[in-house]
C-alpha cells in the first residue's frame, strides 16, 4: 500500500496506523510540491533525503516527563511523537482538543497557502492557530470562554518569548508558587473540584494593597521580567499544576508546580531552538473572545475554516474550567448561557438549543468564507447521551456529523469528503469521530 500511494523519495513519519492518516498523507503528496512538503507537510519525514520541518519540530523527546511517570504515559508520548505534544501544543492538557498533526494535514488538503487566512470559530486551546502560525498562514480564532482566549494567546506568545525569565522562574519556583497561590487561590489536593479557594477577590492579579505590592516585588525579583506574556505563561503553568493537584495527591501542590514549570520551560526551549535552526517564520495569529454565532468578520474574507464544535453537551467546559475562570474573575452563570451545547435545563432542551446554535454558526461560516473554499468540521457523537436526550434507541440516533451536513446544506455548503478516525480510551461512549469537509458553493 505504501509503495502504491507514494512516489520514490517520499518517506512518511513512523507510527501511521489509521486509514484517515494515510488518506491525508496521500492528498498532501498530490496537492503540494516537494518544496511545500518539506516546509509544511504533516505526514512526511523526508523528501528525497531532505528532512521535513515537521520531522525537525517533533524529533527528540516530545516533553520532559517526571521520573515518576508511568511506562504507559511514556509509551503514549513516544507512539504519538508526530501527532501531538510538539511545538507549544503540549502546554496545558485541555479536554477535547484534536491532534495538531491532523490539523496541519487538513490545512494542507484544504488548499490554504501562506498569506491566506484560516478561521477557527470555536478555537478551544488554539490548535489551529498554532499550526497556522508555524506554517506561515494567517489565522483568526474565536471562543466564548475568556480562559480559552488566554490559553491560546499564551501558547502563541511562547513561540517567541524570551527564555531567561523562565530559567529565573524555575530557580525561584517557591517564591512564584507563593505569589500565584496568594493571588488566585490554592487548589485542594485530591478534591477533584474546580473551585477557587482563595478569599481574595477574583481580580487579585491586579490588587494594589500593600500585601500584594510586596508580592509583586517578590515576583519581579524571582523572574527578572514584568512582561505580561511572561506572567501569563507562568500563570498558565500554575493553573495547570492546580488542575493536577485537584485530581491527585501523589505530590504536593508545590512539587506539582515545579514539575509543570520545568516541563513548560523544556517545551519552549525545544521549539524555539528548531525555529532558529531552520529559519522558520512565525506568522501572527488573532485569538479573540467572541461568539461564533455572530462573527466579527467581513463577508467573503476567509480562505478556509477548520474547527471542532462541541459534541452536543458531551463535555461541560465551564464546569471543567471553573477554577481557572474564577481565577480570572469571570462570572460563570452568564458565560454558561452563552456557550454552545450548555444552554437549557433538560437534556432535550440542551440538544435543541445546540442544533439551533450550530445552524447559526454554520450560517456565519458561509457568510465569511470565500466561494469555492472549504469548511472542515471534526465531530463525534455520544450515542448514549443523545439516546437519553431524544428518547430513542441508541442504534437509531442520528450522528452529529449527519446533523451538521444537513444544516450546512441550507447555507450553501456541499459535502466534499468525509473521513472517519477511531477514538481510543472512550470506546464505551464514542468510537469514532468524523472529518467532514464542506465546500462553499
Amino acid at each position: 500500500m505504501y509503495h502504491r500511494l507514494f512516489s520514490e523519495g517520499q518517506q512518511i513519519v513512523p507510527n501511521l496506523s489509521e486509514v484517515y492518516e494515510l488518506a491525508l498523507a496521500f492528498y498532501e503528496s498530490q496537492l503540494l510540491t516537494n518544496e511545500e512538503l518539506l516546509k509544511r507537510s504533516a505526514y512526511f519525514a523526508k523528501i528525497d533525503d531532505a528532512v521535513t520541518n515537521h520531522f525537525m519540530i517533533c524529533t527528540g523527546d516530545p516533553v520532559r516527563l517526571p521520573k515518576s511517570s508511568s511506562s504507559r504515559l511514556k509509551s503514549f508520548f513516544q507512539k504519538n511523537q508526530f501527532r501531538t505534544g510538539y511545538a507549544t501544543h503540549g502546554l496545558f492538557p485541555y479536554r477535547g482538543k484534536f491532534h495538531p498533526q491532523m490539523v496541519k494535514g487538513i490545512i494542507n488538503v484544504m488548499g490554504l497557502k501562506p498569506g491566506e487566512t484560516v478561521l477557527d470559530p470555536m478555537m478551544g486551546s488554539g490548535t489551529v492557530l498554532i499550526e497556522a502560525s508555524v506554517m506561515g498562514i494567517k489565522s483568526i480564532g474565536l471562543d466564548a470562554s475568556p480562559f480559552c482566549r488566554f490559553m491560546t494567546k499564551t501558547k502563541l506568545d511562547a513561540l517567541l518569548m524570551p527564555l531567561e525569565p523562565l530559567q529565573n522562574a524555575l530557580e525561584n519556583y517557591q517564591i512564584l508558587f507563593e505569589y500565584f497561590s496568594g493571588a488566585v487561590g490554592l487548589a485542594k489536593p485530591g478534591s477533584k473540584q474546580r473551585s477557587r479557594l482563595s478569599t481574595k477577590p477574583a481580580n487579585t492579579l491586579h490588587e494594589t494593597d500593600a500585601a500584594y505590592e510586596i508580592c509583586d516585588d517578590a515576583y519581579l525579583t524571582a523572574v527578572g521580567s514584568n512582561h505580561s506574556f511572561v506572567r501569563n505563561f507562568l500563570l498558565l503553568a500554575y493553573l495547570d499544576s492546580a488542575g493536577y493537584s485537584e485530581r491527585s495527591q501523589r505530590k504536593s501542590p508545590l512539587e506539582q508546580f515545579r514539575d509543570i514549570l520545568e516541563r513548560y520551560k523544556f517545551v519552549v526551549e525545544k521549539i524555539q531552538k528548531v525555529i532558529q535552526n531552520i529559519g522558520m517564520e512565525i506568522v501572527p495569529a488573532a485569538p479573540i473572545e467572541g461568539d461564533a454565532r455572530t462573527l466579527p468578520i467581513a463577508d467573503r474574507s476567509i480562505h478556509g475554516i477548520l474547527f471542532s464544535p462541541p459534541y452536543s453537551f458531551a463535555i461541560d467546559y465551564v464546569k471543567n474550567d471553573a477554577f481557572h475562570l474564577n481565577c480570572m474573575g469571570i462570572d460563570i452563570p452568564p458565560l454558561k448561557n452563552r456557550m454552545v451545547g450548555l444552554r437549557g435545563k433538560t437534556l432535550r432542551e440542551k440538544y435543541n438549543h445546540y442544533v439551533e446554535d450550530m445552524d447559526k454558526v454554520l450560517a456565519e461560516c458561509a457568510r465569511v468564507l470565500r466561494q469555492g473554499r472549504f469548511c472542515t468540521l471534526i465531530i463525534g457523537t455520544n450515542d448514549n447521551q443523545l439516546s437519553k436526550a431524544l428518547g430513542q434507541p441508541k442504534e437509531s440516533v442520528k450522528g452529529l456529523d449527519q446533523v451538521m451536513i444537513t444544516l450546512a446544506s441550507g447555507h450553501g455548503f456541499t459535502l466534499f469528503r468525509t473521513l472517519s478516525r477511531q477514538i481510543s480510551g472512550i470506546a464505551n461512549t464514542m468510537r469514532h469521530e468524523h472529518i467532514v469537509i464542506l465546500q462553499r458553493d
